[in-house]
C-alpha cells in the first residue's frame, strides 16, 4: 500500500518531536500500520526554523491553508493550540477529507461535539490521544481496552505544571507564590501560567475523558474548576499529618442523579498511588465495574512523549482510513449510526449537588466554647464529623499566642449543605480569617 502522507499544521514542541520520532522509528512504524507514514508537508510562520527541523526533503510553507488545499495530503495533524484559526483550520480539513489528528484539548473540550458532528458526516476519522495525558494512552484505555465495563469513576492527576508546584510545597515546606515562581525559572511553568494553576487546563481533559467514559456530549461550561492558588503551605502539613496528600485532581463521577464533573485540590490517603505521583508525572486511575481499579501512569507531556500519542493516532488511521466508518473506533467511544444517536442523556451534575468529604481549617480565637459552637452548626446541618483537631496556640502562632488553627475532617456530605454551613461559621466573631476548604477523595 501506498504510504500515508501527512502534513504538519505547527512544528515547535510536539511537531518537531512527531518529525523526529518518526523518522527515527520509520521502521518499525511501517511494520505495525501496514503501510508507511511520511511527513511530506509542513506549515509554520517560522519557515526557517521549520526547515532546520525537517531539511529540505519536505516541503515548507508559511500558509496552513496549503496543507489543506494539498490533494495529496491524508491526514492533517493540527499542532497550533488554541480555539481560533485551530478550530477553523480543523474544520477545514474535515471539509476537505482529510483525517485530523490533534493534540489540542482546549479546542476538543469546547468545540468537540461539532467536530466530531463535521467527522462523522464527511466519514474521516478525528484522533485525539495526545490531547488528555501525553504519552499516557489513556484515551484509547477508555475507548477500546475498557469496553466492555461500566465506568463508574475516573480521577487524574492531568497538569503536570500544578503537580510539580504541588510536590515542592510539600518537600519544602514553602508557599505557593515561592513555588510558582521556581517553576517558571525551571521552565515547568509558562510565563503565563494561569490556565495550569486555576485548572482550566485540567478541566479540558476531564471533560474529554467524562465524554468517553460516560457517553454524554463534551460540555466543558459545565465543569467545576478550581485551581491552587489558595492553597497553604500549612494545609499541606496539615494534610501529610493526617495521612493525606494534596493534589489537583480533574474527577468525573457516575451517580443516580448524574455525573460530576469537576476539578479541584483534593486530600488524597497518601498510601494511594496515586498521591505518590510527584514531579511533573501525570497518572489517571479508572475505576470500572468488571475491571475494578486500574492506574495510567506517565509523562504527560513533552516532545518525544506527546509525539508518541500522535503518531500512535497516525498509526491508527494508516490502518483504518479505508475502513467502513462503522467498522472504526467511535471518537466518544459510543457507537451510533449519529453522533446524537450514540449520547447519553445523563446530566452533569451542578457542584452543589456533589456529595463527597471535607477537610476544613479554621484560624480561630483561642478560646472556650469556639469548637461548641463550629460544630453546633455543623451538625444542625447534617454534617457528620470524623475527626477534630486543634492544635496548641504555642505551635501556631508562637509563645503567648491567643490564636490557634482548627482542623475539621467531615464524613460524606452535599456541597450545597456544606456551603450554607460555612458561610454561619465564617460569621463567628471567633473565626479570624477565611476558612480553608478543600475536598477529600478516598478513591477506593
Amino acid at each position: 500500500m501506498k504510504p500515508i502522507q501527512v502534513g504538519l499544521l505547527g512544528i515547535g514542541t510536539v511537531g518537531s518531536g512527531t518529525f523526529n520520532v518518526l523518522q527515527r522509528n520509520q521502521g518499525e512504524i511501517r511494520r505495525r500500520a501496514g503501510r508507511g507514514i511520511e511527513i511530506t508537508m509542513v506549515a509554520d510562520l517560522d519557515t526557517e526554523r521549520a526547515r532546520s527541523v525537517v531539511g529540505d526533503s519536505v516541503r515548507v510553507v508559511a500558509d496552513a491553508r496549503e496543507v489543506i488545499a494539498n490533494p495529496d495530503i491524508d491526514v492533517v495533524v493540527e499542532l497550533i493550540g488554541g480555539y481560533g484559526i485551530a478550530k477553523a483550520l480543523v474544520l477545514e480539513a474535515i471539509a476537505a477529507g482529510k483525517h485530523v489528528v490533534t493534540a489540542n484539548k482546549a479546542l476538543l473540550a469546547v468545540h468537540g461535539t461539532e467536530i466530531f458532528q463535521a467527522a462523522a458526516d464527511k466519514g474521516v476519522i478525528v484522533s485525539y490521544e495526545a490531547a488528555v495525558a501525553g504519552g499516557i494512552p489513556i484515551i484509547k484505555a477508555l475507548r477500546e481496552g475498557l469496553t466492555a465495563n461500566s465506568i463508574q469513576w475516573l480521577a487524574g492527576i492531568i497538569n503536570g505544571t500544578t503537580n510539580f508546584i504541588l510536590s515542592e510545597m510539600r518537600d519544602k515546606g514553602l508557599d505557593f507564590d515561592v513555588v510558582l515562581k521556581e517553576a517558571q525559572r525551571l521552565g515547568y511553568a509558562e510565563a503565563d501560567p494561569t490556565f495550569d494553576i486555576e485548572g482550566v487546563d485540567a478541566a479540558h481533559k476531564v471533560t474529554l475523558m467524562s465524554a468517553i467514559a460516560f457517553g454524554i456530549p463534551v460540555q466543558f461550561e459545565k465543569a467545576y474548576i478550581e485551581g491552587i492558588t489558595g492553597l497553604a503551605a500549612a494545609d499541606i502539613r496539615y494534610a501529610e499529618q493526617l495521612g493525606y496528600r494534596i493534589k489537583l485532581l480533574g474527577i468525573t463521577k457516575r451517580t443516580d442523579k448524574g455525573v460530576e464533573l469537576r476539578v479541584h485540590p483534593s486530600l488524597v490517603p497518601s498510601k494511594r498511588l496515586i498521591a505518590n505521583v510527584e514531579g511533573a508525572m501525570n497518572a489517571v486511575v479508572v475505576h470500572g465495574d468488571a475491571v475494578g481499579t486500574t492506574l495510567y501512569y506517565g509523562k504527560g507531556a513533552g516532545s518525544e512523549p506527546t509525539a508518541s500519542a500522535v503518531i500512535a493516532d497516525l498509526v491508527d488511521i494508516a490502518r483504518l482510513a479505508d475502513a467502513d466508518a462503522a467498522h472504526r473506533v467511535p471518537p466518544l467511544a459510543f457507537q451510533s449510526h449519529t453522533l446524537e444517536g450514540a449520547m447519553s442523556s445523563l446530566p452533569v451534575l451542578p457542584m452543589s449537588e456533589v456529595v463527597t468529604s471535607y477537610y476544613l481549617r479554621m484560624h480561630v480565637a483561642d478560646e472556650a466554647g469556639v469548637l461548641a459552637k463550629v460544630t453546633g452548626i455543623l451538625a444542625n446541618a447534617g454534617i457528620s464529623i470524623d475527626a477534630v483537631i486543634q492544635r496548641e496556640a504555642d505551635e501556631v502562632g508562637g509563645e503567648g499566642s491567643t490564636q490557634t488553627d482548627l482542623i475539621i475532617l467531615t464524613h460524606d456530605t452535599r456541597e450545597g449543605d456544606m456551603d450554607a454551613a460555612l458561610v454561619q461559621i465564617q460569621a463567628l466573631p471567633t473565626v479570624l480569617a477565611p476558612i480553608n476548604r478543600i475536598r477529600k477523595e478516598e478513591l477506593n
